[in-house]
């Protein structure tokens, strides 16, 4: 006998009854489930057979993913008042007192605070023309477009140039050159044979005047950088790039220029009054720097010739002949070897010989051996430093012996390309090809490119240097620029036979207002627009650009609506294009600045 749970008596037959049914139900739930299980995996691998590509077309890719396009209120910018008609944010002589008088830092570049910028559009002067076209700019331009009364009074003897009517006629004179320019060029070639066959392809000009010498190699195939500080009255860059001629705002004070190291195959300087040998030899060790093995350093003025030229400078035959004794020994120690002298020229070269530098290591020489502790490319905001910047032992090829000639080296890979991550000849050959085909696309979509109306242009962004090698055969020139922040892929650039310099577009450009005619983008946007507000960098772009001038943006579909919204608020006129593969990720805006004069005088 058992007990049910409530204590009353049951059977054995009562607990056998009970058990046959829970064992029934365990079996007919098992059952179910093997078949409901079946039948639910049967669907599910229909289902997600049948579906794969449904989903696929209603959920993109990441890669196809689309992305609202950014947008942007419209804004009409004011215009600046006429006193701004020169205006160079970073270099501006408005503010010179609030630096540093010690070897001129205050013509060093000092850009305005975020607060401080100016929100509006550069004026032209009154009477401003459009430029004259190259080449026939090169020996003339509008007095109106560069109205500097000073330079015309205190140079016109020396045949700078000189007031014509409404022109600036430029005769090709110089200090050191009153035979004229190509006299001068003439007589450096024969010092220097390099410059006849394509050996030497860039050259710098520090204290460059109104840039003829630079102007005069272009025949010769040599592509110049005219440098020159900011000035209030000369406007040096200003002249030089109003007819045509390849050139830059800078000066050798305390930071380094803007160029990386052992990259131009010649440096000029012509009476340019730069204390060489004072500081320790710091400027001179700047020029070390950025000068190739087996460049030349040409120096024409003071203290050369001392002999027969010492009563012109108001100084003694003494002084000179100790200015000039100082400067070859200082010249020695940093290796390098008098090459030729004749008149008024004496030509130096940098050494290649390995030997020499290894002597530099040795205790308490000087100028001692730069250390590992700094970049030798580090050439933004960079301090100078009393020491000699050696060549990296590994690379063999960058002297100016190993470098191919021009124009042959234009399209072979470098050997630096190795110390670029990713950088490969193949990948240098992709890039050349790639701009090629690029190139002829932007000559339809713009056909003012390769014309005379196009003849200062600006890569903003540039990689390898691919746009300019493109357009190598057209009559214009390329500033390539590399951003700061970005894969120093400038020495590149230069190995090539190309110029350029380092740039951060969160700031201000070193040049004059209306400089450019053409101003080139590849994706500027997109790789900075984390940093650099848009609209700011858009009217420096204005700022630079010359009136009728051109802008070719390549840049993601993402920014091209607000880029041509905040383009209209500054009177361009713009259009978008295809791409030549037509992607619809990737667009072309396509721009002119229109030619406008000041309205009212009032300050902004």
């Amino acid at each position: 006998m058992t007990k049910h749970k409530d204590g009353k008596p049951g059977s054995l037959q009562d607990k056998r009854s009970s058990v046959l049914p829970m064992t029934t139900l365990l079996v007919a739930l098992c059952g179910l489930s093997f078949y409901l299980g079946g039948i639910y995996c049967a669907e599910k691998n229909k289902f997600e057979v049948k579906n794969v590509k449904d989903i696929a077309k209603a959920v993109p890719s990441p890669k196809e993913s689309i992305v609202a396009p950014l947008q942007m209120k419209f804004v009409t910018f004011p215009e600046c008042s006429l006193d701004y008609q020169d205006y160079t944010p970073c270099t501006d002589p408005k503010r010179w007192r609030k630096y540093g008088m010690h070897r001129l830092t205050f013509m060093e570049r000092h850009c305005p605070a975020v607060f401080e910028r100016k929100e509006c559009l550069v004026p032209p002067p009154e009477g401003y023309k459009l430029p004259i076209k190259w080449p026939k700019s090169r020996d003339e331009c509008w007095y109106r477009n560069v109205p500097y009364d000073w330079i015309n009074k205190k140079k016109s003897n020396q045949n700078w140039l000189r007031k014509q009517g409404e022109k600036f006629i430029f005769p090709g004179g110089g200090t050191m050159f009153p035979k004229g320019v190509s006299a001068y060029v003439d007589l450096m070639q024969n010092l220097i044979p390099g410059m006849k066959d394509g050996r030497v392809r860039t050259a710098i000009d520090t204290g460059c005047g109104v840039a003829s010498w630079g102007g005069d190699l272009l025949d010769r195939g040599i592509l110049t950088v005219s440098l020159a500080p900011r000035d209030n009255h000369e406007a040096q860059v200003q002249f030089a790039l109003e007819r045509g001629i390849p050139a830059i705002l800078g000066i050798i004070s305390t930071q380094r220029l803007p160029f990386p190291s052992n990259s131009f195959d010649m440096a000029h300087c012509s009476r340019c009054l730069i204390p060489w040998t004072e500081f320790g030899g710091l400027y001179l060790l700047e020029i070390n720097r950025i000068l190739r093995p087996g460049g030349f350093w040409v120096l024409s003025g003071p203290p050369v010739n001392y002999q027969n030229r010492w009563r012109g400078w108001n100084t003694t035959v003494e002084e000179q002949k100790s200015d000039y004794d100082g400067l070859q020994k200082l010249l020695t120690s940093m290796c390098f070897k008098l090459y030729n002298k004749k008149d008024d020229i004496a030509v130096w070269q940098k050494t290649s010989n390995s030997s020499c530098y290894n002597r530099l290591a040795i205790p308490d020489a000087y100028p001692p051996k730069c250390d590992d502790s700094l970049e030798p490319d580090s050439a933004w905001y960079t301090s100078l430093r009393p020491c000699v910047v050696i060549p990296d032992p590994k690379l063999k090829k960058i002297g100016l012996k190993s470098v191919p000639k021009w124009p042959e080296r234009l399209h072979i890979a470098p050997e630096r390309m190795s110390q670029i991550h990713g950088g490969s000849a193949s990948a240098f050959k992709h890039d050349d090809n790639k701009w090629k085909v690029r190139a002829k696309h932007y000559k339809k979509v713009l056909p003012a490119l390769g014309t005379d109306k196009i003849r200062n242009v600006m890569d903003m962004n540039t990689v390898y240097g691919g746009f300019a090698a493109a357009l190598i055969d057209d009559p214009l020139w390329v500033m390539n620029v590399v951003s700061s922040y970005g894969a120093n892929t400038l020495a590149v650039v230069y190995d090539r036979g190309l110029i350029g310099t380092y740039h951060d577009w969160c700031e201000a450009f070193s040049t004059y207002p209306r400089t450019y005619d053409l101003l080139h983008l590849d994706g500027l946007f997109t790789a900075e627009g984390h940093r650099c507000d848009m609209k700011f960098v858009l009217l420096e772009m204005d700022r630079i650009l010359r009136p009728n001038g051109y802008v070719m943006m390549r840049e993601s579909s993402y920014f091209i609506d607000a880029i041509a919204t905040i383009a209209k608020g500054m009177r361009w006129g713009c259009h978008k294009e295809d791409t030549e593969y037509s992607v619809e990720k990737e667009k072309l805006l396509v721009c002119q600045k229109k030619l406008w004069y000041p309205l009212s005088k009032s300050s902004r």
